[in-house]
Formats: structure tokens, sequence, C-alpha cells
């Protein structure tokens, strides 16, 4: 195992899933871990697992990142308690699917302050730290449907776009810093994501799943190495690539509405 002593690293969205199995390769590797998340309770019991099989600090933060000023509240924290954060992992998202006329404001709006606004704001204040200390790692998790328009998942798709092009600018940014910016771009993994975005209808979502271990092993492994773009899977690096070449948009579009349709089973 690598030596990593007292470095920190902070995981949002760290209950389930994606963020869970990331938290937990920082676990094993023996780096302290600040976990952000709005169950408490479930929190709890993480830091306790964590810290008595790998003898870590596990810091728990209970915070909504989609209400608006608590990434820099959380900023603020971490400053006031002089917790140096080493890697950032910004896993907290969700998506809702559903026709945009059949849609909420509020919700496109609570979506777009956690997915975006909360991530741009936490990656902004922490990359100042890293490059005055000359060592980071940042990992942002998009999705695969960062790579297309997404009709039934439009904001959600936007959203991660966003999510893809701006860490892949700010790797550009960072050369000969000592810091990275990764982005991680699964396609559907077995979390709560499928459930909370009420996605079971669609024909993509009942298509085979990747694993959440693997897809943060990939991630993890990704970011420590400094990459610029991480795609779990072999069949959805393949619908990744394909976008870049498709000639047409509308083509592009009409098979992304195709594989996104609602399927009766």
């Amino acid at each position: 195992m690598k030596s990593y002593k007292e470095k920190i690293a902070l995981v949002t969205g760290a209950l389930e899933g994606i963020g869970y199995e990331i938290a937990k390769l920082f676990a094993k590797d023996g780096i302290n871990l600040i976990l952000v998340a709005r169950n408490k309770e479930r929190l709890q019991k993480i830091k306790e697992e964590f810290e008595k099989q790998y003898a870590i600090v596990v810091y728990d933060v209970d915070m909504d990142l989609s209400i608006s000023g608590k990434a820099a509240e959380l900023f603020a924290l971490c400053t006031k308690e002089n917790l140096r954060v080493d890697y950032l992992v910004n896993n907290a998202g969700y998506g809702d699917f559903k026709k945009l006329s059949e849609g909420t404001p509020k919700t496109y709006e609570n979506m777009l302050n956690l997915n975006v606004i909360a991530l741009t704001d936490l990656t902004t204040r922490f990359v100042k730290n890293m490059t005055n200390n000359g060592y980071g790692k940042i990992l942002n998790v998009g999705s695969l449907a960062a790579f297309q328009s997404t009709p039934l998942m439009a904001v959600y798709a936007a959203s991660k776009s966003y999510v893809m092009h701006f860490t892949e600018a700010l790797h550009a940014e960072l050369r000969e810093t000592g810091v990275t910016a990764t982005v991680l771009n699964p396609g559907v993994t077995k979390t709560g994501f499928v459930d909370r975005a009420n996605m079971d209808p669609s024909a993509f979502a009942q298509g085979v799943q990747l694993d959440a271990a693997k897809v943060a092993k990939a991630g993890y492994k990704g970011m420590m190495a400094g990459k610029l773009n991480v795609v779990p899977g072999l069949l959805n690096s393949m619908l990744a690539f394909g976008t870049s070449i498709t000639p047409s948009r509308r083509l592009l579009l009409a098979i992304s509405a195709y594989v996104m349709r609602e399927k009766n089973n």
C-alpha cells in the first residue's frame, strides 16, 4: 500500500453507490476522509465502519449542497478546522426522467444547484489551496449522458455536459502545477440514481448496469494517474467515441431519443 499519511480526501454524496465506493478506496489507502451527505445517521455509521476497519480519521458533515451557499459553508468549515483537502471528489448529483413539459422549475433549479453550482464552487475554492500547496487531485463525476443531448433527461444531461467540459478545461489549466482534474463519465450504474430519477421505464436503464465498485475503482485509478476523462466499460467507451464521429447532430439526437425511450416490460 502506498503511503498517504496525513492526507485528506473530501467526498460528496458519500452514502452509497459510487461515492461510497470511492470513499472506501481512499480509506483502504490510509487517506483520512471528509464525507458529505444529507443523512447524519447513515454518515455516522460509515464513519464508525471506516475508522474501525481502516484506522483512519473520518469527519462526517451532514449538509445539503443543493442549497445555495452550502458549498461556501463547507469550505469555510474545512478552513476553520484546518483540514487541508488533498483530494476532492464531487460525486453528489441526481437526475429526473421525464419530459421537460412535465417537470418543475424548482426541481431543475435544485438539480442545477447541486450538479453544477456546488461542484463549481467547491472546485474553485479548493483548487486555489491545492495549487498553492503544489499538490492535489480533483475527480468530478459526470455521466455518459454528457456526450450527447438526452431527451427525457434534458437538464441532467446538459448539467453533466457542463461538468465534463468544465473539468477538461481545468485539466489543461492545471498543467505543471502538481494538481490534476479528472472527469468520470459512467453509464447507468447500480446505485440509487435510477430510483431517484424515476428512470425505471427507460430502455437504457433496463439494460446492463455497471457495478458501482468497478466504476469507483476506474475513477479512482484515473484520478490518481491524473487522467483527463474516464469512461468505464468497453461498450460505454465505444458509445462515447461514437458521438464524436457521428456526422449528423440530428442523427445523434434520434439515436439518443430511441435509447432513452420509455419501454414497457
